[in-house]
């Protein structure tokens, strides 16, 4: 049952009812017969009836059915009152079952338009060799510079990958307190691989533009050697036995890992739980998120380059803040093994860089299915840089350009960027998506699959220990999750759309559906209360 405030009602203390317990297939048969399958109202009505609460009366009912938007006449409500009483053991025992969040559910979204194909080899991959560098007399002069620049410097073994990794470290050390960007230095594992990595360029052996580059990884991948707190007090201490996907990928192209960089809580914003990480150009002011540590970290200096992730503008936000080159991949480029859940349907890992080649060397290393994320895709990905720029399609919304803006400052600055595509020699395409589809209130998409990834957090109560507590932050999202409805069939007869492209599934207790076109895009604690059983 709800509380008006949409969190979720405490235990009364009350002793449990003596009641029968009602299996699933009943409970099913008894809610979905009344069009309730899809709705909140039987998640709702499961958790008012566990374990230690009195039974269940007809306004009980009533109040959950108008969260889910129903209204039941009184003998729709006699019906349905003695069924609904006898769930709380049912529900108990589901819970049992412990899901971690590296498990992926059973869903499959393909962004591929049907009956297009993409071919699996890149077809070309060639990058810039800059050419006349030379050592600078001061190694810190490069902390700054490109990986284009930094690779061909390691290559021609003017500068070690043991220089520059030493460097890096030093400017972390120096800097990362004061942007607060940095959660642990992974100093041991850097300098070994930073000595493979020399030993193998001394031998004659070289990998590739990103061998002994050093760089960060958002602190939601997985690396065996080290924590991986997700940017959230309760997982301060967590230890993931694994390395993820991305992680092992980017060490077979040589790269070395220097930090684990911070991330806003539960990959929210760019609040952590040691602070707030700090735009380099005004430290007074935050990174934004929730790569935000990963964006400060590149555009200070303090790495060659990063990794982040983006389910709703994660990449793109910290990387707008603070002014560094973020990739938004296609959703399924890149594999997801080793990072946290969010969103399995919108989830997305990425380079985060001091230059758009850079990005394009970096998702090279990642990018493909690996066998381990079911959504990962082999699709070729090419890369030429001496492509003339007019070649180049890019396409953008007018009415969004054209929109008012609260903000009139952001609103010159997107018409800047037209006008910079425009000076590049681009043409911009103009296009309209559709004005007959909610795409804001689509974002409910987010909301209930976060729920299903934590949804323990808020039948524990340990979702008071985050940092914040407002209204738009994790906790209270994860809370209100448990009030979504799994689809919205039009007048309880099922789907409207021919064919059907919902996914019309239980997880842990919440249900999504999507229908989307994805596209590679550059650009305090509280004081803990009771307890909550199951």
């Amino acid at each position: 049952m709800s509380n008006d405030d949409g969190s979720e009602s405490r235990d009364s203390g009350r002793p449990a009812l003596d009641r029968p317990a009602l299996d699933r297939r009943a409970f099913m048969a008894a809610a979905s017969g009344l069009g309730l399958g899809a709705t909140a109202l039987p998640a709702a009505l499961w958790a008012r009836t566990r374990e230690g609460r009195e039974g269940l009366t007809k306004a009980d009912i009533s109040a959950a059915a108008r969260v889910a938007g129903f209204e039941f006449a009184d003998e729709e409500l006699d019906l349905m009152l003695e069924d609904l009483n006898g769930t709380r053991e049912s529900y108990a025992e589901l819970r049992t079952v412990e899901i971690p969040n590296s498990a992926v559910p059973a869903l499959h979204f393909e962004p591929a338009l049907p009956g297009t194909r993409y071919p699996a080899e890149s077809s070309i991959f060639r990058y810039t060799r800059p050419r006349g560098l030379g050592r600078p007399a001061d190694l810190e002069a490069l902390a700054f510079a490109p990986v284009t620049e930094l690779a061909e410097l390691v290559r021609s073994r003017q500068v070690t990958s043991t220089e520059l990794t030493e460097m890096y470290l030093g400017r972390l050390k120096a800097h990362g307190e004061t942007l607060e960007c940095l959660i642990t230095l992974t100093e041991e594992l850097a300098l070994r691989q930073a000595a493979r990595a020399d030993a193998e360029i001394a031998r004659g052996y070289y990998r590739g533009p990103l061998h002994g580059i050093p760089w960060g990884a958002k602190n939601l991948l997985a690396e065996d050697s080290y924590r991986t707190t997700w940017g959230a007090k309760l997982y301060e201490d967590q230890h993931i036995a694994d390395d993820s996907t991305a992680g092992r990928r980017l060490e077979e192209a040589g790269a070395v890992l220097v930090a684990k960089l911070t991330l806003g809580a539960l990959a929210q914003g760019d609040c952590w739980y040691g602070g707030q990480t700090r735009n380099p150009w005004n430290p007074g002011q935050g990174s934004s998120g929730s790569s935000a540590g990963s964006a400060s970290a590149v555009v200070a200096g303090l790495v060659g380059f990063a990794i982040g992730s983006e389910t709703l503008g994660s990449i793109v936000s910290p990387s707008t803040r603070c002014g560094a080159s973020g990739l938004r991949p296609t959703y399924g480029r890149v594999s997801r093994s080793g990072a946290m859940a969010l969103s399995w349907s919108m989830d997305k890992l990425g380079p985060i860089c001091r230059g758009v080649e850079d990005c394009a060397l970096v998702l090279h290393a990642i990018h493909g299915a690996d066998g381990l994320d079911p959504t990962a895709r082999d699709v070729a990905f090419d890369w030429d840089p001496e492509r003339p720029l007019s070649d180049v399609r890019v396409a953008y919304v007018p009415s969004a350009f054209a929109a008012e803006r609260e903000d009139e400052e952001w609103k010159a600055f997107d018409e800047a960027s037209l006008e910079v595509v425009r000076g590049l020699g681009i043409d911009p395409v103009a296009l309209e998506l559709p004005d007959d589809i909610p795409y804001g209130a689509m974002r409910i998409i987010l909301s209930a699959e976060l729920g299903a990834a934590f949804d323990e957090l808020t039948r524990s109560g340990r979702d008071d220990l985050l940092v914040r507590q407002t209204r738009g932050a994790r906790p209270n999202t994860v809370r209100k999750a448990r009030m979504i409805p799994g689809w919205s069939p039009s007048r309880r007869t099922g789907c409207a759309r021919s064919p059907c492209t919902a996914s019309h599934g239980l997880w842990r207790g919440s249900m999504s559906s999507s229908r989307r076109v994805s596209g590679d895009r550059c650009f305090s604690s509280r004081t803990s209360r009771g307890t909550r059983r199951s």
